[in-house]
Formats: structure tokens, sequence, C-alpha cells
């Protein structure tokens, strides 16, 4: 079994997302119990639809629950916080044209883009992990090019 490591506030929000497929679930149930005493269900659409959300709402449980499973939460007080590691919020300098960027990285379920949360197992991430305050890192990009990061700031 492979372990997953989550932030605790990561942990947090897939349990609120399990409880409310639960609860979802539970209400599909009862959609589903006064459908078929409706009684003919082979051209009843409703019937159909619920029986498919329910269907993917069970797989997603199920992966949710593999995860709470298989998590490892990433203490703090064990991360040596004058270097970049997961669950650090950093900011970057690209050596080149000074664009700055910030974001936090992540255990890949955590990651966010969007809002600026990457995961650990990105190609940025990687070339950053380790690295420590004012360091310049070289970074391989999917694309195949090579930028150079300095690590302005690191905080957790």
């Amino acid at each position: 079994m492979t372990d997953i490591y989550l932030t605790k506030k990561g942990l947090e929000k897939i349990k609120e997302e399990l409880n409310q497929l639960y609860k979802e679930k539970n209400e599909l149930n009862k959609e589903i119990q006064e459908t078929k005493e409706q009684g003919d269900l082979s051209e009843n659409a409703g019937y159909q639809y619920a029986k498919e959300k329910q269907n993917m709402i069970i797989k997603r449980i199920s992966e949710l629950e593999d995860l709470v499973r298989k998590a490892k939460i990433v203490d703090d007080s064990e991360i040596n916080k004058n270097e970049v590691r997961i669950g650090a919020k950093i900011k970057i300098i690209d050596t080149k044209t000074n664009e700055e960027k910030t974001f936090q990285l992540v255990s890949m379920p955590e990651a966010d883009p969007i809002n600026a949360r990457i995961s650990v197992n990105s190609p940025l991430a990687q070339a950053l992990l380790g690295a420590k305050l004012d360091e310049v890192r070289k970074v391989k990009l999917p694309n195949g090019m090579e930028k150079e990061y300095k690590i302005a700031s690191i905080e957790y």
C-alpha cells in the first residue's frame, strides 16, 4: 500500500467531501426507492439518471476512502523549515525575466493550480524540493525548455 502524504488541511477537505457524498448517496437511495415503487423502470429517465449518479458517487466515495486509509499527515514539527518541502509556501523568481511566482507545494490529491497549490510530483516542485532560501535551481519544463529560479521566500 502506497502512502499518500497530506497536510492536515488537505485531509480535512477530503473528509468534508466524503461526508457530503454520503449525504448525497443517502438522498439518491431514497429517490431510487421511490421511483421503484412507481412501477415500470425500463422507460423511467429519472430512475436511469439517479442510478448513473449513484454509481459515480459510490466510485468517488471509494476513491476518497482509499485516500484517507493511505494518508500520512505531514507533521510540521518534523519538517526542516529552512528548505523547500511539502506544505511550504514559496516565492520563486525567474532569474532571466525577474517574474515572481508564489505557490504552495501540496500532495497530488490537494493540488489546485488555479489557487496556487501545486503537486510535489510536478516537474517544477521536484526541481525545487530541498532548495534553501536564495538558492538557484534549474527546472526542465514539460515542453523541454529549461528555466532558472531563485528561491525568494519559504514559509510554513
